[in-house]
């Protein structure tokens, strides 16, 4: 397992898998390791995924700080990464809350990427928050699923603080609750750091201003990957994130939800391996 150091000494490590040029992987969560990313639906075959435990999940180290959890004081980690690998530019790929931590990389470091993709990215630095209502909503849609009657007031309870997050509320999150779904949801809780989690967004990491004044001058293209099932980001919000980008390319999955290789791992691996070779 190769590992690196961060600019204040913590030891990060990452997981190489796949063939091809390499792609920096950053994982969601908030803060979760990068193991429940799996070969994001075989994409492994046309790129080398280079899989980023975050400082405090996986098999990265616990930082001396815990201040550094921040996205923003993350932001770092990433660049380390890079020269660590001895890249000059990098293609990015990040996921879900990690989109966060991307968007603020690309908007520090502009000419260091190359490429760079958002799958289903909840977009908080941008000053894009996933409301309550908007995930509802978007929940509603499922009613005819057999599991809705059980999953909703789970669901409702938690995103209106009337109710704590637990594995009832998980069949949203999946655009099929089959066993795959199920095996991927029981992986999840000895995958997180919570503790970092609650830091991760927390205040000050997000400068929405700034951010998106960055932004409009960022010439690499951007691939924004929404599920059409998910409940956050949904589609629409997605698209308002991608109307940022000067150069965006705006992908709905059909029947996709919030981890979309899952659902269908070849559509997914063939988006985005045509966005990342320039098709």
């Amino acid at each position: 397992m190769p590992t690196f150091t961060a600019p204040d000494g913590t030891e990060l490590a990452y997981h190489l898998c796949g063939e091809g040029d390499p792609l920096i992987v950053l994982p969601g969560g908030a803060m979760r390791a990068s193991a429940y990313l799996g070969d994001l639906g075989g994409l492994t075959a046309h790129r080398r995924l280079v899989l980023l435990d975050l400082r405090g999940t996986g098999d990265s180290a616990i930082p001396v700080d815990p201040a550094t959890y921040r996205c923003d004081r993350q932001v770092d980690d990433v660049e380390a990464l890079r020269a660590h690998l001895g890249l000059d530019r990098v293609d990015l790929l990040a996921h879900s809350a990690g989109g966060n931590l991307a968007t603020l990389y690309a908007a520090r470091y502009p000419e260091r990427v190359s490429r760079l993709a958002l799958i289903t990215a909840t977009p908080w630095a941008v000053g894009l928050p996933v409301t309550a209502e908007d995930r509802l909503t978007a929940a509603r849609l499922r009613e005819g699923e057999s599991w809705f009657a059980d999953a909703y007031p789970a669901f409702e309870a938690a995103w209106t603080g009337r109710g704590p997050f637990d594995d009832a509320m998980m069949p949203f999150f999946y655009g099929r609750w089959d066993a795959t779904a199920r095996a991927h949801t029981a992986a999840e809780e000895q995958q997180t750091n919570d503790d970092a989690a609650a830091v991760y967004g927390s205040a000050g990491a997000y400068d929405p201003p700034a951010t998106r004044a960055a932004l409009a001058e960022l010439s690499a293209p951007v691939l924004v990957y929404a599920g059409e099932l998910d409940t956050g980001p949904t589609p629409d919000l997605a698209r308002r994130a991608a109307g940022l980008f000067p150069d965006a390319r705006f992908v709905v999955q059909p029947g996709g939800g919030h981890f979309p290789w899952l659902d269908d791992p070849k559509g997914f691996a063939e988006r985005v391996t045509a966005f990342l070779s320039g098709r």
